[in-house]
């Protein structure tokens, strides 16, 4: 919100509608959290589904955080939504209407959505969190990963039940190993595809 100028709630409840909540297809296969397309000019990966048309092109991303740094240089970068920017950063009702306005979506019920979501889940409380008050949440945040850190360590020393990959290893190795099923690890890790990478840490169940 401080570097590109958009509502922290508009892009919250842009991207908790546009994902199904995370649950979409779209997010969990392709970290794109917004329904981004492809468009002109776009050189990274692509997918394609049914969409407006048939088999629609839609960004593909490594990771979710650079589906939401695209959301932003996507709305900052073309001038349909430059009339946005003019809006006060608190007034997230017309922010709504303006993205339905420069036709970021053709549902005519979209803006309603929106402020609907951010209403519901307070998330207007976040447009007002100044610059300076990160450096304390981001403390916090720090503080929880190193809660998590240590949790999954003590677990994998007193359990034995994490595996960590190394290189060379698939799902079904690893199931052999722990004489499980490769469905098993995939619905325990909540995979979506047989995909894994070195140093990722499995549960084994």
């Amino acid at each position: 919100m401080h570097e590109f100028k958009i509502p922290a709630s508009i892009t919250l409840a842009q991207g908790i509608l546009e994902s199904g909540n995370g649950r979409s297809i779209l997010a969990l296969k392709s970290n794109n959290h917004f329904g981004i397309k492809c468009h002109k000019g776009w050189e990274g990966k692509s997918v394609y589904h049914d969409d407006d048309e048939k088999d629609d092109c839609f960004r593909k991303y490594a990771y979710v955080e650079n589906s939401y740094n695209d959301h932003s240089e996507f709305l900052t970068g073309r001038k349909r939504y430059a009339f946005l920017f003019k809006i006060s950063i608190t007034n997230y009702q017309a922010w709504a209407k303006g993205l339905k306005k420069a036709g970021y979506a053709t549902d005519i019920e979209y803006p309603t959505k929106l402020i609907n979501i951010i209403e519901d889940y307070k998330l207007y409380e976040f447009d007002t969190v100044k610059k300076s008050d990160l450096k304390k949440y981001k403390k916090e945040v720090e503080e929880i990963k190193q809660i998590s850190v240590s949790v999954a360590t003590t677990t994998e020393l007193s359990s034995g039940k994490i595996h960590t990959v190394k290189k060379g290893e698939t799902l079904y190795s690893i199931s052999r190993k722990y004489n499980i099923t490769v469905l098993q690890l995939t619905e325990g890790n909540n995979l979506t595809d047989n995909s894994i990478s070195i140093g990722q840490k499995l549960i084994i169940k």
